[in-house]
């Protein structure tokens, strides 16, 4: 009798276990189209290649799939994640090493479908769950400019995760929890304009990689938006673009939106760190049409409902007199040069500190990278010879930048939470 109910419960959880693999199954075949049986001709005209060329520009592709001083689209760029490391693929085309022996419908496949030549399922650290809506036109324009770049001969380097993230069932299950196939929809209530800046924004641009928070699986939450994120391993923390308190642009003229993307720099504000490198190798090169649009869309966004405390009822923010002196000798010694004895800054140069709302929000992580590493504005044609931020890492110990961020973060009007050693050493 006991071996029959260890027999039926065995065969229970295989009947389990085998519905549930085919459910994870289909759920990665969804919206998948079959390969056709015979290539079809592709006819890269000089037009085509040209308009590949500016749309692998606007979805910064060389970013992953360039290293430092390497052969363009040649691969090998490490990706650090929680769960390991992945390299970049070659994206040349030659036929051992690159995607030389693709076709176009293979590429959109691995567009659409995060899914290789090869039929292996593809990490999302190549960013299919946003280049999904990318059209198909769009996706033939970029395969005919990566077919005229030149070759490389470069072999693919395997990635380095850890068990169980570097199996392809771990993948799966990844995928059919997270991703979903589908074409970019255009809002029939909005104009061409805000349509085209939500398909750059949501699509090629992938902004929500970066500007949306992710889950345990590190899958972003679309639900919440571009409500901002910590970039993992890098430890920036990219802001809400929803809140008017961190990074969000509903008030500002569309014209500040498009020079902070064009140039790096805007009356209203200046980008550092990995969005930097974004406007640099990006949305500079971009069409003031196309910046237009995205300005468009990032200003219409639902703002972030604001938590308001009655100052009567606000409680005091308490900082210690001995940090606030220490901070204040440092910042005389090391900053007031720049940013002005008042936190007044210096216009076109160095920009202010006192009211900065990037100094007052209630993430100090870029400020604590940005004294301890640096900071840099990125070099565009708008703005040829950026102003930096030198590192003071080398100088000050976790306790002085603590200090003198606690001692920023509440002066001139300032009036922000203290930064604790521990803050420091979570880069």
């Amino acid at each position: 009798m006991k071996l029959r109910n260890v027999g039926w419960t065995l065969l229970s959880l295989f009947v389990l276990v085998a519905v549930a693999a085919g459910i994870v199954v289909a759920l990665n075949l969804r919206g998948e189209d079959p390969l056709p049986e015979k290539a079809e001709a592709f006819q890269a005209t000089p037009q085509l290649v040209e308009r590949g060329r500016y749309l692998a520009l606007a979805g910064n592709c060389a970013g992953c799939h360039t290293t430092r001083g390497g052969r363009p689209y040649a691969g090998g760029v490490p990706i650090d994640t929680p769960f390991g490391t992945i390299y970049a693929s070659n994206l040349t085309p030659d036929d051992g090493t690159g995607i030389g022996s693709w076709s176009s419908a293979h590429f959109w496949r691995a567009m659409h479908n995060g899914r290789g030549k090869d039929g292996r399922l593809l990490y999302p650290a190549f960013p299919y769950p946003n280049f999904t809506q990318v059209t198909r036109d769009d996706a033939d324009a970029i395969y005919a400019y990566l077919r005229s770049v030149p070759a490389a001969v470069q072999e693919n380097r395997p990635h380095r995760l850890r068990f169980p993230y570097d199996t392809q069932a771990a993948l799966a299950v990844w995928r059919a929890l997270s991703f979903k196939p589908e074409p970019f929809v255009a809002s029939a209530g909005k104009p061409a304009e805000w349509n085209r800046g939500a398909y750059l924004v949501n699509g090629l641009g992938h902004c929500i990689a970066c500007h949306g928070p992710r889950n345990s699986l590190g899958a972003t939450d679309t639900s919440l938006g571009l409500s901002g994120g910590l970039i993992a391993v890098e430890n920036w923390y990219a802001p809400s673009l929803t809140d008017p308190h961190q990074a969000g642009v509903a008030d500002w003229p569309a014209a500040d939106v498009v020079a902070l993307l064009k140039n790096g720099v805007s009356p209203r504000g200046s980008v550092m760190g990995p969005m930097a490198d974004v406007v640099f190798r990006s949305t500079q090169y971009l069409s003031e049409a196309d910046l237009g649009a995205m300005a468009s869309y990032l200003k219409d966004l639902p703002k972030a409902e604001a938590v308001e405390v009655a100052t009567a009822t606000k409680a005091p923010i308490r900082r210690d007199a001995g940090t606030m002196a220490r901070g204040a000798k440092i910042y005389d010694q090391r900053c007031a040069y720049c940013h002005g004895d008042q936190g007044q800054g210096a216009a076109g140069a160095y920009p202010p500190l006192a009211g900065n709302r990037a100094v007052n929000m209630a993430q100090p992580t870029n400020l604590i990278q940005v004294v301890s590493h640096g900071g840099f504005l990125p070099t565009t044609a708008g703005n040829p010879r950026p102003y930096g931020m030198p590192p003071f890492g080398q100088v000050l110990d976790a306790a002085d930048v603590a200090a003198v961020l606690t001692y920023v973060r509440g002066s001139w009007g300032n009036d922000s939470a203290p930064v604790t050693q521990l803050d420091t050493m979570r880069r």
